[in-house]
C-alpha cells in the first residue's frame, strides 16, 4: 500500500504544525459526534486509523504532519435511526495528492467502526505535477495538460 507524502506549499505544513491532528474515528459514535451536512477533512494515517477535522483546516494538519494512506473529504449524517452513515467521499486532497487507488486504505480504517459507507470513492480525483513547473494539477474531464503552463501531463502518478 503507498504512503503519501505532504506535497503541498511549506508555509501550510508551518502554519499547520500545532493543530493537535485529526480526531481518530474508532467506532460510529466516533464519527456520529462530528456529523454536519458539509464536508470534513479526513486523512488515513500511517497506522490505518481515520482521522477527522473541519473543513476549514488542512489535511496535513489533520494528519499531524505525516504521511498519510489515504486523503480527502468526507460527509457523515445520522440518519433517523440513529446510523451513522458516510454520504459522499472523495480522496480530492490537494495536500496530499492521493491516487483513486488509495481506497482500499479508507475502506479497512472503516471496516470495524460500524459506519455505513460507499464501496468507493463517490468522486474520485486524479492529480498529476507537472514536470515543467512543478504545478500540482487536478485534472478534471480527462485533459492532462497543466492549468499554469499548458505542458502535457503525465498519465500515470507522478508524485513520488
Amino acid at each position: 500500500m503507498r504512503r503519501y507524502s505532504y506535497v503541498g506549499p511549506l508555509e501550510v505544513r508551518r502554519r499547520w504544525a500545532d493543530f493537535p491532528g485529526g480526531k481518530q474515528i474508532l467506532t460510529a459514535a466516533d464519527l456520529g459526534r462530528l456529523t454536519r451536512s458539509e464536508p470534513m477533512t479526513f486523512v488515513v494515517d500511517e497506522l490505518g486509523v481515520l482521522r477527522v477535522a473541519d473543513r476549514s483546516s488542512e489535511h496535513v494538519a489533520c494528519a499531524c504532519g505525516g504521511d498519510v494512506l489515504s486523503a480527502g473529504e468526507l460527509v457523515a449524517v445520522r440518519t433517523s435511526r440513529g446510523v451513522v452513515r458516510i454520504t459522499e467521499i472523495s480522496n480530492q486532497s490537494t495536500g496530499y495528492c492521493p491516487e483513486p487507488e488509495s481506497w482500499p486504505a479508507v475502506a479497512r480504517a472503516l471496516e470495524t467502526t460500524g459506519v455505513v459507507y460507499p464501496g468507493a470513492f463517490t468522486y474520485e480525483a486524479i492529480f498529476r505535477r507537472c514536470t515543467r513547473c512543478g504545478q500540482r494539477n487536478l485534472v478534471k474531464d480527462g485533459c492532462f495538460e497543466c492549468a499554469v503552463c499548458g505542458e502535457e501531463l503525465s498519465p500515470t502518478w507522478n508524485f513520488g
